[in-house]
């Protein structure tokens, strides 16, 4: 009566996905990544203009599996390193956040200079208590 059993199975890869930006979210059961994929998209007949397309694809894991993850990606970071050299955040992107820095202090300072003008205007008093 014992019967070996052939069980047929079917492997569906999914499409290749590159991920320009990913997010992390977690709750006390799970982890969530969205890793997002962002493209324009050139529609000669659009007369608005660009169209940018982002597509998600959301992994969720429990919090074991998660660390479990994050240790398969530092030992193949560290292993990348090794043999290539440390990564870097590339140029163009650090030049981006010099500029987005400068821009929020900006912002901030001209923020802290309208407050200093409301606050050096002198009260006038009041009469309903």
């Amino acid at each position: 009566m014992d019967q070996k059993k052939n069980i047929k199975m079917n492997v569906s890869d999914g499409i290749e996905f590159f991920s320009h930006e990913t997010a992390v979210n977690f709750s006390p059961i799970q982890f969530i990544l969205d890793f997002k994929c962002i493209t324009p998209r050139v529609d000669m007949r659009a007369r608005d203009g660009p169209v940018i397309v982002m597509r998600h694809n959301i992994v969720m894991m429990d919090p074991y599996h998660a660390k479990q993850v994050r240790d398969l990606l530092n030992d193949s970071i560290e292993k990348y390193e090794k043999e290539f050299g440390e990564i870097k955040r590339p140029k163009p992107v650090e030049k981006a956040a010099k500029k987005a820095t400068k821009a929020r202090d900006k912002q901030n300072k001209q923020q802290k200079q309208k407050k200093s003008v409301k606050g050096s205007a002198k009260k006038s008093p009041s009469y309903l208590g």
